[in-house]
């Protein structure tokens, strides 16, 4: 059986991440999502077992000491983890699985598992990044604030991605990522010239 091949798909806070992996996953039941486990607190419109596992300080570090984390980081105060034995049956079955993951996460799932496929996103200027940050109404302003601060250094890794994504027009984002999951994404690699203005704003410090 050929094996299942690993995306991992990567973003700073508020440029839609998660609303484009859950359109790319509707798309394609092909995909699996690979579910992270978290120490942060469950929001309202959020489910266990759906957006995450939630879990204790104490039962995370437990499942990190005994190996049992794929990838794991520590994102504003808050503890994420993807699971090594779910990612493995899932490949070895032959599935393909999506991790939603942030940059430190990507970095130890490419030393891990270098065969995998890396896409970053990327908000289409840092005024739009600040708008969508404000519109989810989850987080306080001073949280707020520090995303947005804290997003510059996140940008600046997307080199290290085998892809970049611009998530100006939700729909053709979408169609960008599954061009790039058919094969068809050669002109959505990371090095491509025509990014250069936009990182330029992007990655400027204020």
């Amino acid at each position: 059986m050929k094996r299942g091949q690993l995306w991992v798909i990567a973003a700073p806070s508020g440029a839609g991440k998660t609303s484009l992996v859950k359109a790319l996953l509707d798309s394609d039941p092909a995909l699996r999502l690979s579910v992270s486990h978290t120490t942060r607190k469950r929001r309202e419109t959020e489910r266990e077992g759906r957006e995450y596992h939630f879990v204790s300080v104490a039962d995370f570090e437990r499942l990190r000491d005994a190996g049992e984390f794929l990838e794991h980081a520590r994102v504003f105060d808050n503890l994420y983890g993807t699971s090594r034995a779910y990612v493995e049956q899932q490949l070895a079955a032959g599935q393909d699985v999506v991790l939603e993951i942030d940059w430190q996460g990507a970095q130890q799932v490419r030393r891990a598992m270098p065969q995998c496929v890396s896409i970053f996103i990327l908000p289409p200027s840092r005024q739009a990044l600040a708008e969508r940050l404000a519109r989810r109404a989850t987080d306080t302003e001073a949280v707020i604030a520090r995303r947005l601060a804290d997003a510059a250094s996140d940008m600046a890794h997307y080199p290290e991605f085998d892809y970049v994504v611009v998530n100006d027009e939700f729909a053709r984002a979408v169609e960008d990522l599954r061009r790039i999951i058919a094969g068809h994404g050669a002109d959505l690699r990371s090095d491509r010239p025509d990014l250069a203005p936009l990182l330029k704003e992007l990655l400027a410090r204020s």
